[in-house]
């Protein structure tokens, strides 16, 4: 089919095409006026991306450490979540609007709130950042209901904002309650645990006279060096009094003792003295006389007395051995005692070494534990959160939905499309020769000659009639 051609049916069936037209359009606007109008509310909430102060104490960070983009996704996720839905419609109580009702009949959940919840979630609220551009990355998430109402919409709208950041504070809340909980009930164990081991230590303690500042362990310590060395010392005297007892059974005047005694060295001048007067008396007065007799006394007495001297010294020397051996022996006994006790002690300090430990450990995890419940007492008591509304949704005055001037000029394109469909559509069911070409196209011979407009008389219509009746089945 030409162009031509094209035109030529349109201009023969323009009444079909315009009437299709028109039935459309008015169609249209007319669905377009009846349709229940729908009003879309719009309430934004921005995210902010600085740390929460109760969550940077304990070396937290806002959104958990998540990147910003994530987070923000998270809370998208967390708006359009059932929790959220169900909430705001039972805040709202719309579950107990006639139009709710209606919706909730048509579905196949018992349970309205869900069904309503549903429909909110898939039909009705549109999640959007405020800026969806790679440029231009945005915090603020825009929430758009479409409700009949327009109060509704709005009221909308703002519930889901606002029940947004009521659940975000709830998520926060809810685990640190459950780790509180879990805190305090360890934080008991602990403490117990912390009493029943500085029970044991006290005990010990006070069983074995140990206390905190007891420095019992190092005066005997000392005791034991000063033993120490007093047998190292007596041990010496005793083999020097050992040695010089030896020496009696060969002369005992070579002793040192008898050589330093100052007795047995006066009685030695005077022994010298009288044996040096003696060989003057004995030339000069004999041997028989009185004189003579008398020195001769005096030295066979100091003789006497510088033996006896002597020997008193050497019976000393001898006592002395004998207490020597005694004095290592007790100080050797005192000794092996005091390292006993010092045994002893040293292993009671250890004891009450490794209580203290378990003490000390007990309680730096109870102090760890508590410093954690603390920590989780104040976040779940906090009510703040790092999600805020930015902009509250206000009624709508003009419906989002049907759009009259949208619908008109798709109904315009199409009653258009449709119209000229629809005039070539009964030109093909009933063909008509309306051109040279039509006549070549129909019968397939070539035209030889073309004649010009008939004009036909009133009366000779019967007779083109007839002529037409007999051309129209050769044609087909």
């Amino acid at each position: 089919m030409s162009f031509n051609q094209f035109m030529v049916i349109l201009r023969a069936r323009w009444l079909i095409a315009v009437g299709i037209f028109l039935a459309v359009v008015i169609l249209v606007a007319f669905a377009s006026i009846i349709w229940p109008k729908q009003y879309t509310a719009t309430a934004s909430i921005v995210i902010d991306s600085k740390s929460d102060p109760v969550a940077a104490a304990n070396g937290g960070a806002a959104g958990g450490g998540q990147p910003v983009a994530t987070y923000v996704n998270t809370q998208a996720d967390i708006i359009a979540s059932q929790r959220v839905a169900q909430r705001v419609v039972k805040t709202l109580k719309i579950d107990q609007q006639p139009e709710a009702r209606k919706l909730w009949a048509k579905g196949p959940n018992d349970d309205i709130s869900v069904t309503i919840a549903n429909l909110l979630l898939d039909k009705k609220l549109l999640l959007a950042p405020a800026h969806d551009r790679p440029t231009h990355a945005s915090n603020v998430i825009d929430l758009s209901v479409n409700w009949s109402d327009p109060v509704t919409a709005a009221a909308l709208a703002n519930g889901f904002a606002q029940t947004a950041i009521d659940t975000n504070i709830e998520l926060k809340v809810e685990p640190a309650k459950q780790y509180a909980s879990w805190f305090d009930q360890r934080s008991r164990a602990l403490r117990a645990d912390l009493e029943e081991k500085q029970k044991k230590l006290s005990d010990f303690q006070s069983k074995n006279g140990i206390v905190a500042t007891d420095d019992k362990l190092d005066v005997e310590n000392a005791r034991l060096n000063e033993l120490s060395t007093e047998l190292v010392t007596i041990q010496g005297l005793r083999q020097d009094s050992q040695s010089r007892q030896h020496q009696l059974g060969s002369d005992v005047s070579t002793l040192p003792e008898v050589l330093q005694n100052p007795v047995i060295q006066s009685l030695k001048a005077a022994l010298a003295q009288a044996e040096a007067k003696r060989p003057d008396i004995a030339a000069r007065l004999g041997k028989n006389h009185p004189d003579y007799q008398a020195v001769e006394g005096e030295i066979t007495n100091l003789r006497t007395r510088i033996a006896q001297e002597s020997a008193n010294i050497a019976a000393s020397l001898g006592s002395t051995t004998q207490s020597n051996l005694r004095r290592e022996n007790d100080v050797r006994q005192a000794l092996e005692a005091q390292k006993k006790k010092v045994l002893e002690l040293k292993y009671q300090h250890d004891q009450a070494g490794m209580f203290l430990n378990d003490v000390t450990a007990a309680q730096r995890d109870l102090d760890q534990v508590s410093q954690r419940l603390a920590q989780s007492n104040l976040e779940s008591l906090t009510q703040q959160t790092n999600v805020v509304q930015l902009s509250i949704a206000t009624p709508p005055e003009n419906p989002s939905s049907p759009k009259l001037v949208i619908n008109l000029i798709v109904a315009i394109f199409l009653g258009g499309v449709l119209g000229i469909a629809g005039a070539l559509a009964t030109e093909m069911q009933n063909r008509r020769v309306r051109e040279d070409e039509d006549i070549v196209e129909l019968l397939g011979v070539p035209m030889l000659g073309k004649l010009d407009v008939v004009r036909v008389r009133a009366n000779d219509v019967r007779v083109l009639q007839a002529a037409r009746a007999r051309l129209e089945p050769s044609a087909v």
